[in-house]
């Protein structure tokens, strides 16, 4: 199973430079968990930037997937994980579900590199450098 965090369905829909890491990913449905916290992420960053046209598109690929969520317990469980490995909130709960899950969990986000289960693509940089406006 998989799981693909907040900043790799937002480069995918955005067609960002990484976009190719995260498609074989997000097109195997089937392979896919999708951790509620996620669903609400990409969501709201596509209302910010509105991008209205990619919200039905992206709902409707994300209600056909199977989500997941945390018991207490495991809440309890990713605020330790949070503590010990210095996690935002947000990384910590999608990190440990796909950790309760069995599942890999697919990102750019260089503060889950190196963790157990994390699969890690450094975010691309363009030509003079520095990460693209608008990317995740």
């Amino acid at each position: 199973m998989n799981i693909v965090d907040s900043c790799g369905w937002l480069e995918f829909i955005a067609n960002g430079q990484n976009a190719d890491f995260f498609q074989p990913v997000l097109e195997d449905e089937e392979q896919l968990l999708l951790p509620g916290l996620v669903a609400f992420e990409v969501i709201r960053r596509l209302m910010a930037l509105k991008q209205d046209v990619a919200i039905g598109p992206t709902l409707a690929v994300m209600g056909r997937l199977k989500r997941v969520d945390l018991t207490v317990a495991q809440l309890a469980q990713a605020a330790f994980a949070a503590r010990t490995h210095k996690l935002a909130m947000a990384d910590a709960i999608i990190w440990q579900t796909a950790q309760v899950s069995q599942a890999r969990l697919y990102t750019q986000d260089i503060d889950l590199q190196g963790l157990p289960g994390v699969v890690y693509q450094a975010r691309r940089l363009n030509n003079e450098g520095l990460i693209r406006p608008g990317n995740a």
